[in-house]
């Protein structure tokens, strides 16, 4: 299983990175977890524009989506015609506010893309074993962990702390995991963590990375996220890059 980062910045796009979208592989298969703002250049640097086989959004924000409604131009209108539906897992109300935002009616997507709602559990999607569960978050918002042949991928989403997201995240070899806050200051509570609650949560989960992603450039401090982080995990850690892969 392989992780690749194609956007990493948190709730806007930062001056080095689209939002939040990360390309995991297996046998072949590419799900595509988030397609946030500005990631759709970064999937044709990093694989192509026909390379996806499904995306799974964990909830609506722009900052998660957005690029899912470019990409409807990509797979409808592509010189070679149309490619067939591609399944997308996500919450409710995907395809209207999807839609919606390309200016037409629901059904204007159906032939671009086939949704099915999330709901806590577990499904396949194509060679991976897939588990959702709901977050911490101001909207309907999936934790996700990703499973292929004994190896584990836990990606948090956009949460504060909750018992959902360390059953995820429990012995998970690679936690990927936001850290938009810095402690100490007035934050609004349940909807982000701080480095500190990230590097707690893979503590208490004994996962075996820790990666700090959704990282807000212009609000925030990479380095204390880090050290905040590193003084409350003491297994590896990294703040991912876009363009960045791992072997899982």
């Amino acid at each position: 299983m392989r992780l690749t980062v194609l956007g990493c910045a948190g709730s806007f796009p930062g001056p080095e990175s689209a939002c939040s979208a990360y390309l995991v592989e297996a046998d072949g298969f590419r799900l595509l977890v988030d397609f946030g703002s500005g990631s759709l250049s970064a999937l044709q640097r990093y694989a192509g524009l026909s390379a996806v086989d499904a995306i799974l959004l964990t909830h609506l924000h722009c900052d998660h989506i957005s690029d899912a409604v470019d990409y409807v131009v990509v797979r409808r209108y592509a010189p070679d015609g149309p490619y067939p539906a591609l399944p997308v897992y996500a919450p409710a109300g995907a395809p209207d506010r999807i839609a919606a935002a390309y200016s037409q009616d629901a059904d204007s997507v159906e032939d671009v893309y086939t949704f099915y709602g999330l709901q806590a559990g577990s499904f396949p999607i194509g060679p991976f074993s897939v588990t959702v569960d709901r977050v911490n978050h101001p909207v309907e918002t999936y934790g996700v962990r990703l499973e292929h042949e004994g190896r584990s991928l836990c990606y948090s989403a956009d949460t504060a702390p909750c018992e959902a997201l360390l059953r995820l995240a429990h012995g998970a070899d690679v936690f990927l995991c936001e850290a938009s806050y810095l402690d100490g200051e007035d934050n609004p509570p349940d909807i982000h963590l701080t480095g500190r609650e990230a590097g707690e949560i893979a503590t208490k989960a004994e996962v075996g990375q820790l990666l700090l992603t959704h990282l807000v450039a212009a609000w925030g401090s990479e380095a204390i996220t880090r050290e905040a982080a590193g003084g409350a995990f003491s297994g590896p850690i990294e703040v991912v890059r876009p363009g960045a892969s791992y072997e899982i």
